[in-house]
């Protein structure tokens, strides 16, 4: 079916990532984003614009860092330089209810090293395949990790975080989960902003940040795309201090951030390829994956 906006959603409502394909670049991201500083929930409503206390967070990596997937490449003006996978970058998959049952081994021998699983929408809405789907990944060694669907227009985000936490979402320092995510973007079911003006979209985002920081020890990873993100929250560059970012453009090109990161973790950037779901690579070699993990 389709949305709104022009794009495809999945079965279960996860929609697929098309926008911004022709846009073309106006800067390359460098190194994986690091975990600066936290927000807290204690007492109130907590905003983006509030930091206090200290997160277990990845260490911060130096962009030139030569490890790095897009290592040597300038901020600006490369002239096209950057072109699908650069040499080193590691290969990832995110999944939801509408792929069933995912051959995992055959996923792991197509060359995915992480992988993104949908748990929750809302606060209703579960993936039926979330057992299979995450634990088969971790079992033939993959990096594996949560996602949920945010509908800002349903229910607050402490009440969505929660119930994200509560089935599937959660994290420890295994060493062998990533971060739960935020799927933020264009709703599939109404107003592309879900009816709130920026400010009401920030405060909704950082009390779901906040809420699973105080659940998890860890922010969550937020999934989004750079119009998305600069329409509905009026261009908000707060999150970029907490929140990794894992940007969704499908084309040759990752283009513009979204206001406030200066590199990415993560980039999705096809719905079609050798892998099931999203194609997916991370900002970085192995050493600095498990350095985002542990």
């Amino acid at each position: 079916m389709l949305c709104k906006f022009g794009g495809p959603v999945d079965s279960d409502h996860r929609r697929r990532r098309t926008r911004n394909v022709s846009r073309r670049p106006r800067r390359t991201p460098t190194l994986l984003a690091a975990l600066i500083t936290t927000v807290t929930l204690f007492g109130g409503t907590a905003h983006a614009d509030q930091p206090r206390g200290e997160p277990r967070s990845a260490p911060l990596l130096n962009p030139k860092d030569p490890n790095g997937a897009w290592a040597g490449y300038s901020v600006e003006g490369d002239g096209g330089q950057q072109r699908g996978r650069p040499a080193g970058a590691l290969s990832g998959m995110d999944v939801s209810g509408h792929q069933g049952d995912i051959d995992w081994p055959k996923a792991w021998a197509a060359g995915a090293r992480f992988a993104y699983i949908k748990a929750t929408e809302g606060t209703g809405f579960r993936n039926n395949r979330f057992a299979q789907q995450y634990n088969g990944s971790h079992d033939v060694g993959m990096v594996r990790g949560a996602y949920h669907f945010g509908l800002p227009d349903r229910s607050n985000g402490i009440d969505q975080a929660n119930f994200f936490v509560d089935n599937g979402g959660d994290w420890g320092a295994g060493g062998r989960t990533l971060p739960g995510a935020l799927d933020i973007e264009y709703n599939p079911y109404g107003d592309g902003c879900y009816g709130l003006d920026a400010a009401a979209m920030s405060r909704w985002i950082a009390e779901f940040s906040n809420t699973y920081h105080a659940r998890t020890g860890r922010f969550p990873v937020i999934y989004t795309t750079t119009d998305w993100w600069n329409r509905c929250t009026a261009s908000n560059p707060d999150f970029a201090r907490n929140n990794p970012l894992w940007i969704a453009r499908y084309g040759p090109d990752i283009g513009a951030l979204p206001a406030g990161w200066a590199f990415h973790t993560i980039w999705q950037n096809s719905n079609n390829g050798p892998l099931p779901g999203g194609q997916d690579v991370f900002n970085g070699n192995t050493k600095q994956l498990t350095r985002f993990i542990s």
